[in-house]
């Protein structure tokens, strides 16, 4: 079964950015999915909402099924911390690494999880690349960012956010208000909304779960009111990190000691893991996952899955947060770990690979008005 690479350059979450700023005037960058000149821009980002979910449900969101628009590759892993990485440096994984939930700190023998953030890893060297807020700021463009309270001071925040102005607000009325405010800010701005719940209630209940359904209900009247309130000269998108699938069958990591024989480190998460060896084991760990999850999920080392482009051009500082073995399903099935992981490994709704179901996302528009 061949690997379905993400889009990277043509029609990535990581080419998003940058269009928007081009569209916007800022000079040198490129307009790779072909945004229209406009001077504002709002983009609403609500976690885990995949394309092919959204296709899926247009009762239940009859506006954003309404919007004109197309899929774009999230990146690998279709994870938040990776793709909120991708859309705020408008790089690929290989250019800002972050490559997933957890990942190794080189040389420290720990993990590092890039979405609640670990003791001791500074943000502004973890992910080194400047963001698309520097970028708009030093050309001129008022920038925001409009989210949860809780998150603003977050590593991850000052990780990929930095030069946005944030704006918390704990509610959708508050999320509304505060976007309509700073989009209208100076001659030219770019503001991000985002937007978690949707993801949440996948994870607790599944993707196909009647609170999903009723859930992404109130994600439509978000959008539409946003719509509603932004000026006439402003470029309305929304967009999603990832996609989401409820698997059926697990793959217990702690329950086959096979599996754990010779790995040092278990990172990623159920749907795409990196696999750290102890010292001289790689190749055999390589074998027994191979062997293990044959049919069920593609098993590389980390030399192949850079050389098949599932980060993109990766940098070589970057290189070793990557597993010895990345193991990625395509099948119905989690990669779960009951004893290290033993919240995680009770989610429903699971994301991470590279299937269409977690790796697609919208781009949807409602353009300027005039």
């Amino acid at each position: 079964m061949s690997i379905p690479v993400p889009a990277y350059g043509r029609e990535s979450l990581a080419d998003l950015g940058p269009s928007v700023l081009a569209a916007l005037g800022v000079p040198g960058e490129p307009n790779v999915l072909g945004l229209p000149a406009l001077p504002r821009a709002c983009l609403l980002l609500v976690d885990g909402l995949g394309w092919e979910l959204l296709r899926a449900h247009p009762d239940a969101a009859p506006y954003l099924s309404s919007l004109p628009g197309r899929p774009l590759t999230a990146g690998f892993p279709s994870t938040t911390a990776t793709s909120l990485a991708s859309l705020g440096t408008g790089r690929p994984p290989g250019g800002h690494g972050m490559f997933g939930y957890q990942v190794a700190v080189p040389g420290e023998g720990r993990l590092h999880n890039c979405l609640r953030w670990s003791d001791g890893i500074d943000p502004l060297t973890w992910q080194p690349a400047r963001t698309v807020f520097d970028r708009a700021a030093a050309a001129g463009v008022a920038t925001g960012h409009v989210a949860a309270r809780a998150f603003e001071h977050s590593g991850l925040t000052r990780s990929v956010y930095r030069g946005a102005r944030y704006l918390p607000a704990d509610s959708l009325g508050a999320l509304v208000a505060r976007a309509e405010q700073a989009v209208r800010e100076g001659e030219r701005a770019f503001v991000t909304v985002y937007h978690g719940d949707l993801d949440a209630t996948g994870h607790v209940h599944g993707s196909r779960s009647a609170a999903w359904r009723h859930h992404l209900g109130f994600v439509d009247v978000l959008a539409r009111r946003l719509a509603e309130v932004l000026p006439p000269d402003a470029a309305f998108y929304v967009t999603a990190d990832h996609g989401m699938t409820d698997p059926a069958d697990r793959v217990d990591v702690d329950a086959e000691p096979a599996l754990r024989e010779g790995v040092a480190l278990l990172g990623g998460e159920a749907r795409a893991r990196h696999v750290y060896a102890e010292a001289g084991a790689a190749a055999d760990v390589l074998a027994v996952w191979r062997e293990r999850l044959a049919g069920q999920a593609w098993v590389l080392t980390r030399d192949e899955a850079i050389a098949e482009g599932l980060f993109g051009p990766v940098s070589a500082s970057l290189a070793p947060r990557i597993g010895d073995v990345v193991a990625v399903p395509y099948a119905d099935v989690a990669i779960v770990a009951t004893e290290a992981e033993p919240i995680e490994s009770t989610l429903v709704g699971m994301h991470g690979s590279l299937v269409a179901a977690e790796q697609l996302v919208p781009l949807l528009s409602r353009e300027a008005a005039g």
